[in-house]
């Protein structure tokens, strides 16, 4: 369950090919979908977990918010991810759910931020078209391409928990260009990484 794959960076592994494991997030105040999953292009996928993080809706969002974070300082702790891969936020028709979701994608960068863990940001549209084909695909179907990718026995529910795994699967399959960014970024700071942050770097 939990475990990095040696000393190599993780801008190195991705880069290189060599098995790297991801935590997806797919953020939400209500429920936050987490997977992890260890892979590399080309070979196959293994679950490593897969969760969901629930708040009340009777709490205040401070609190959910920290209720997401011990959730997700705890599942890192835990899995020790390579890198973590966040749903980018996009516009909504509803203005209040936009708000709760780029509130709990902010949590999750903070706290994989706090390790010096890259993120990574992924489309919803980004995730569907690495595990499906199509950028277009609904629930259903990402669901289902994500448990025959991970030959599960059962499908991840609720869909929060699909969508988690099917991130970091995109990640696996196409993280090589961000990290290559993230790298040079890290590169070009003034004196190079900043201490105990050798790991940082966001990829957008």
């Amino acid at each position: 369950m939990s475990g990095a794959f040696g000393t190599v960076s993780d801008a190195e592994q991705t880069i290189e090919g060599a098995a790297v494991r991801v935590l997806g997030v797919d953020p939400g105040l209500t429920r936050c979908g987490v997977g992890a999953v260890d892979g590399a292009p080309g070979a196959p996928l293994t679950l490593v977990t897969v969760d969901v993080i629930r708040t009340s809706a009777d709490d205040d969002v401070p609190t959910r918010l920290l209720g997401i974070e011990a959730g997700i300082e705890a599942l890192l702790d835990e899995v020790r991810p390579d890198v973590v891969a966040v749903e980018r936020v996009f516009s909504q028709h509803n203005v209040r759910t936009v708000m709760g979701t780029a509130q709990a994608a902010g949590v999750a960068m903070l706290a994989a931020a706090r390790r010096g863990l890259p993120v990574a940001l992924h489309t919803p549209s980004e995730a569907k078209a690495a595990v499906t084909g199509s950028g277009r695909a609904d629930k259903a179907q990402v669901t289902k391409m994500v448990t025959r990718l991970l030959r599960l026995d059962a499908a991840p529910r609720p869909a929060d928990a699909a969508d988690a795994l099917a991130l970091a699967i995109c990640h696996v399959w196409r993280g090589g260009a961000q990290a290559r960014l993230a790298a040079a970024r890290l590169a070009a700071r003034p004196g190079g990484a900043v201490p105990g942050r050798s790991r940082g770097g966001f990829a957008q």
